[in-house]
């Protein structure tokens, strides 16, 4: 570590850790927006008395507690995606989670290898089609290489995080061959060049571009509160119950672990247990429409809008280290040309 980064890391404890609170305190990282955090945030210390001194980062949270080193102040990292908070635990910047609460909330499939991070929130991966042009109310993902669908299929770019955890769930489950005919056939069946964002193909659907999509359930969500245009392509879709053949629907998530050289890790494991807490849950699921964690939880707003949801027993960790592969695979059959 340079010099320089080792006086900026002096420098950012000084600034967080200084006064007498420092007993109770708990810094956390995270790459979360602060409207969707800041809510569960003030709860917490109204309900612990633990401060939580939030840092909140668009990008390079790995690379910033990599350069502060032994003397990062950092306690939770909080991530929103799979392949993010693995790489975090891979770079061997978090510790395991000790916590029988963790172990008693959130599935095996949903915490990483080692327990060095644990799912808070999960959003799903589903298929929504046209209401007056598709009549069923269920598929597989398999079924949308189905030719049927050639011509009418919309999904935003093969590369976007949101597909590459897809792809690699699929590639978790049923190998590089499959995997790579199966992109083959997605990419036949579509109605336009993969891109734009997901809440774009609920305006295709509607616009008759394309008859079915792949969507993540929380743009459901916030399109169904939507006050301008939105608000059409909401009443457009309907979401089909989707899952993997012999599976669950996949899943993508917010993590949280605790950083290796956390100086207050007590308080970091009390943060995540708080998170996994039915208060918590309603409030952090319900702002983005994610789904909550925590089996306790049956009124989330998510469940009252598409109804209960049963993800993929894939573990997750599988799924990230299949991410790069995927990636490969999308770039081979040409995907997003």
């Amino acid at each position: 570590m340079s010099v320089k980064s080792r006086l900026y890391a002096a420098a950012l404890t000084s600034c967080l850790l200084a006064g007498p609170a420092f007993a109770q305190s708990v810094n956390l990282y995270t790459t979360r927006e602060p409207a969707l955090l800041n809510p569960v945030i003030e709860a917490f210390t109204k309900d612990t008395g633990i401060k939580v001194n939030a840092v909140f980062l668009k990008d390079g949270l790995q690379e910033r507690i990599k350069a502060e080193g032994a003397n990062s102040p950092a306690d939770v990292m909080l991530l929103v995606d799979v392949g993010q908070i693995n790489e975090a635990a891979d770079a061997g910047i978090t510790q395991p989670i000790q916590s029988a609460l963790v172990d008693k909330t959130v599935p095996a499939a949903l915490r990483g290898p080692g327990n060095n991070w644990v799912t808070l929130t999960q959003r799903a991966r589903i298929v929504v089609a046209s209401k007056d042009r598709v009549q069923q109310d269920a598929i597989t993902y398999e079924e949308l290489a189905d030719p049927k669908w050639k011509g009418k299929f919309c999904i935003r770019a093969g590369q976007h995080p949101y597909n590459n955890a897809f792809f690699a769930a699929y590639l978790a489950r049923n190998g590089a061959e499959k995997t790579e005919a199966y992109l083959q056939a997605l990419k036949a069946n579509t109605a336009r060049k993969p891109g734009g964002g997901d809440r774009e193909v609920a305006r295709d659907i509607l616009s008759g571009q394309c008859d079915i999509a792949v969507i993540n359930t929380y743009y459901i969500g916030l399109m169904s509160q939507a006050k301008n245009e939105q608000k059409g392509w909401y009443d457009a879709i309907k979401p089909l119950k989707s899952s993997f053949a012999g599976g669950g629907t996949h899943v993508n998530v917010s993590a949280a672990a605790i950083a290796k050289n956390a100086p207050n890790k007590d308080n970091a494991v009390k943060l995540i247990e708080y998170m996994l807490g039915e208060k918590a849950q309603h409030v952090y699921a319900d702002g983005n429409f994610e789904y909550p964690v925590n089996a306790d939880v049956k009124e989330a707003a998510s469940v009252k809008l598409l109804g209960a949801l049963t993800p993929d027993t894939t573990p997750l960790g599988d799924v990230a280290k299949n991410r790069k592969a995927a990636s490969e695979l999308v770039d081979k059959v040409g995907f997003d040309n």
